[in-house]
């Protein structure tokens, strides 16, 4: 694991693990000291590679999924229907899509991978998205539900003006499209172990097959294939672990008492060390404030809350998102330990700990189930990869274009939605191309590219709805700053990511508020009008 980078990432061309790589594992000194020898010896494993039934159900899934998501093409008449679904969707269907929103390759390759290396103290983050989801029920939705609102960053011109409004979703694209184009590359990870395709081809496939339904049927489309792929991918999740279990010897029972004797099952960590990630402090605190950054000010996450049929739904769907995502994040991190159970082997052994997951399923599944659960995460995939494009294409479209040609008509504005989603496509895929070469450990690099801007952009926002103070040039001095701080955090610092966006908000608001003082003669406008 002390390799480069580039050197580690070279290893994912070896598609399917010969039997060399299986020796490798298998004659790891840690592996042979171990009692359980849960794997074969030999690299001739009966489950070992994809066959056709397994090729056959993925195809199945890529077919199906499109096919389904183009069925909603016919219903998008107007920017309305396109970007906010027609503010026509059920609560519990919202909920789904949330759920399938923030998850992507990156949460089901990389959070086994996490759990495989430490244990499950990964979970004080998801309280603190929980916390972050209450937070914005009581602080934002009302703001949001208060007239006709496309983008979260409309709200920011109604309280400072159109030029701070312009700088928040500029910010956006910038880094959820960063963000998005690891989370694309995570996918060539699994694609390219799978199905032998090289990781470019990968990337391709899963790119243009998303962005047939996207750019047909908008968020209509992308809402309903999420309910389908949340589903498939919980699902093949759950018969994974069943099997997973099958094939330790002594089944869960074995399991547990291996990894409880390794201290793989902890959950709280109260140590006061600022420069540990996951402790109780920095996973409740710092992902209370992630969360209500992410989802309270990214475009991703609101536009489907302005979807819902009014202030209440939305709020329940939020609120119930939160307890899937805990109970989805406690799945994946236990697949993790069981995983460790089951080869009981440093991650170093398999080049690194993203390839561990995939790995099994390609040569340790059987056949059928394998197909299912890579059909599993592509559908993580394609879910988030949706919302990606239909979210960066209306903020492009309702924040940037609509202000230069205010009165264009529907027609002509639908067609130039659909190209700012094909332009957003090639975007990602170029940018998953760089991450290929650039990425260390995917779902960490997602998380800080994110909480770089997470920072700024909240503190903007606390200025704009608790204080009558501020004003735009001092909310713009104050986001300048604290965007600044976080990138220093990340660049030159050691402080884990999840202290980002609070010491970015703080700094923003703090640095806003007083600035805004010296440019008090600024008339300030009010939420309410």
């Amino acid at each position: 694991m002390n390799r480069p980078c580039h050197q580690r990432l070279r290893g994912l061309k070896t598609l399917t693990p010969t039997k060399a790589e299986s020796s490798r594992i298998m004659n790891h000194p840690a592996h042979r000291s171990q009692p359980t020898h849960a794997v074969s010896a030999s690299g001739d494993h009966p489950f070992m590679g994809l066959k056709r039934l397994d090729f056959a159900i993925i195809a199945l899934y890529l077919a199906g999924i499109t096919l389904f998501g183009l069925r909603f093409r016919k219903k998008q008449r107007t920017l309305r229907d396109y970007f906010l679904a027609g503010r026509d969707i059920p609560w519990w269907a919202i909920a789904l899509s949330i759920v399938a929103a923030e998850t992507s390759t990156l949460t089901i390759i990389s959070i086994p991978g996490l759990a495989y290396d430490t244990n499950l103290t990964f979970l004080q983050v998801i309280i603190g998205y929980i916390v972050g989801r209450i937070i914005i029920s009581f602080l934002f939705l009302p703001h949001y539900f208060r007239g006709d609102l496309y983008t979260a960053y409309q709200l920011i011109e109604r309280r400072f003006g159109r030029t701070l409004r312009s700088v928040t979703a500029g910010l956006f694209l910038l880094t959820r499209s960063a963000a998005e184009g690891v989370r694309v590359y995570a996918v060539s990870i699994v694609v390219s172990i799978a199905l032998g395709t090289g990781e470019v081809a990968s990337i391709a496939i899963i790119t243009a097959l998303t962005l047939i339904y996207t750019f047909e049927g908008g968020l209509t489309a992308v809402i309903w294939t999420d309910v389908v792929q949340t589903v498939i991918y919980v699902g093949g999740t759950l018969v994974g672990l069943v099997t997973i279990t099958h094939l330790v010897p002594g089944g869960w029972s074995a399991i547990t008492t291996a990894a409880s004797a390794a201290n793989k099952f902890r959950i709280f960590d109260f140590s006061t060390s600022p420069w540990i990630p996951y402790t109780f402090w920095a996973g409740v605190i710092g992902g209370a404030f992630f969360t209500t950054a992410s989802h309270g000010t990214d475009q991703l996450i609101v536009q489907r809350l302005l979807a819902a049929r009014g202030e209440k739904q939305s709020v329940t769907a939020l609120i119930s998102s939160g307890v899937a995502i805990f109970f989805q994040f406690a799945l994946f991190l236990t697949v993790g330990v069981m995983l460790w159970a089951y080869y009981r082997v440093p991650s170093s052994a398999f080049g690194r700990p993203d390839r561990i997951y995939p790995t099994f399923i390609v040569t340790r599944m059987p056949h059928g189930i394998s197909g299912l659960l890579i059909a599993a995460i592509l559908a993580a995939a394609m879910s988030n990869l949706s919302a990606a494009l239909n979210s960066l294409s209306s903020s492009s479209i309702m924040d940037f274009y609509a202000h230069l040609r205010p009165y264009s008509d529907e027609q002509h504005n639908m067609r130039l939605s659909r190209l700012a989603t094909l332009f957003w496509a090639l975007v990602l895929f170029a940018l998953a191309i760089i991450a290929l070469h650039k990425a260390g450990r995917v779902v960490e690099v997602g998380l800080q590219i994110a909480s770089v801007a997470y920072g700024a952009l909240l503190g903007v926002f606390l200025l704009g709805i608790l204080t009558k103070r501020a004003n735009q040039r001092g909310a713009i001095v104050g986001m300048l700053c604290g965007f600044s701080v976080d990138l220093y955090l990340w660049l030159g610092t050691r402080v884990p990511w999840t202290w980002w966006v609070l010491i970015g908000a703080t700094a923003t608001f703090t640095l806003g508020w007083t600035a805004s003082g010296l440019f008090s003669t600024q008339k300030t406008q009010a939420f309410n009008r």
